[in-house]
């Protein structure tokens, strides 16, 4: 049956994010269990990693939310569907999920839609335009949080045809292990960053946007500084403003209003994560919005490395709260702080026991292999 299965995976762009890494990781896991595996999408940085004689990649503006371009798209997407003879249709996103729905329809071919975010909605119109995510044969859903999510906001459009499950997202194990990295690189990064390892390095990863509250970290570390009355670390934010220049100099006048410039520095991108993690100390993943999944703390309790995460969305589920990591009241700057001088003052042995068991619990439940195979387990059963 399996080397019938032939899947289209439709994402808007094909960059670092979790549904674009997710997408990717699948795309790659067919191929080498004897499926044919496409990708639509409009381009990324990822698309140059792309194995070319795994995985045939097709560009199309599946980006744009024009609804014309959304037509002419499922249009497009019918002869693709007819050509290759496509069993399954895989969208990982709004726009592009209406012109799978469209061109599913009528070719008569399994749908499949995979629910990364909460998508907020004010009205009506808004909230029948994220409908789509939960119109398709089967829904996955990304976290147990995010099941919920859908159950509480599109219960009116869950058939009892429809299949709808959590599976979880996963990370590369292989390449987040802290074994796999040489001294002399972490050097150079260091050397690059312009820091020096006198001192423990607290790392804030993500995109500059308000919600992931690179705003709340930068009060939180101006307590910790009054409360020990020394600067006891370094503070990488590593993360693109993604042309949100306003809100990047409001973070940079936060913090020399704050005295923080020689303790905080901006890093805007790092080719090699899992390098960024494994120079790091602690990890912290401040959002002051649920993270749907939170892919910084399954990756940095990979690395084994210490991670504070808001007690809110996804982290709930991929950290153990004192035993793989710390939880913090979200939104509250004064707690975060708490948690910050509580990690850095933690004895080693604490501090190797709990990144030995963060390792572990990655391992065991946010493996990618784990994701990809339950993925294709799903659809096997969606098409037997």
């Amino acid at each position: 049956m399996s080397s019938n299965i032939n899947v289209l995976q439709v994402i808007p762009k094909l960059g670092y994010g979790g549904a674009e890494t997710g997408c990717y990781d699948i795309a790659h896991y067919l191929s080498e269990n004897n499926c044919k595996s496409f990708i639509v999408t409009s381009g990324g940085d990822l698309t140059k990693y792309v194995n070319k004689d795994k995985v045939k990649l097709i560009r199309l503006p599946v980006h744009s939310k024009n609804p014309l371009l959304i037509f002419i798209n499922g249009i497009i997407l019918i002869g693709i569907i007819l050509f290759y003879n496509i069993s399954i249709v895989h969208a990982r996103s709004r726009a592009p999920a209406w012109s799978c729905l469209f061109a599913t329809k009528l070719t008569r071919r399994k749908f499949v839609t995979t629910f990364h975010g909460t998508y907020n909605f004010s009205g009506k119109l808004k909230k029948f335009y994220n409908s789509i995510m939960v119109r398709s044969d089967l829904i996955i859903a990304g976290s147990n949080f995010i099941f919920s999510h859908i159950k509480d906001n599109y219960s009116e459009f869950l058939g009892f045809k429809k299949k709808f499950l959590v599976i979880f997202r996963g990370i590369n194990v292989d390449y987040f292990d802290p074994s796999t990295k040489l001294d002399t690189d972490e050097k150079q990064l260091l050397k690059k960053w312009e820091i020096n390892k006198e001192k423990k390095i607290i790392l804030i990863p993500g995109r500059l946007t308000s919600w992931k509250g690179q705003e709340l970290l930068i009060e939180a570390i101006n307590l910790v500084k009054i409360e020990l009355g020394y600067e006891a670390f370094h503070v990488v934010i590593l993360g693109s403003d993604q042309g949100r220049d306003l809100y990047k100099k409001k973070l940079v006048r936060l913090t020399e209003q704050y005295r923080l410039t020689n303790q905080i520095k901006f890093i805007d991108h790092c080719k090699d994560m899992a390098l960024a993690y494994k120079v790091s100390d602690i990890v912290i993943s401040p959002s002051i919005e649920p993270e749907a999944f939170g892919r910084v703390a399954v990756e940095a309790q990979s690395m084994e490395k210490l991670i504070i995460a808001s007690n809110i969305g996804g982290s709930n589920e991929t950290i153990i709260n004192e035993k793989t990591g710390f939880l913090f009241e979200s939104g509250d700057a004064n707690a975060l702080s708490k948690m910050i001088i509580k990690t850095i003052t933690m004895d080693e042995m604490s501090v190797q026991l709990i990144a030995k068991e963060g390792r572990k619990n990655v391992i065991k439940k946010f493996n990618v292999e784990k994701m990809c195979f339950s993925t294709y387990s799903e659809y096997k059963r969606l098409l037997n």
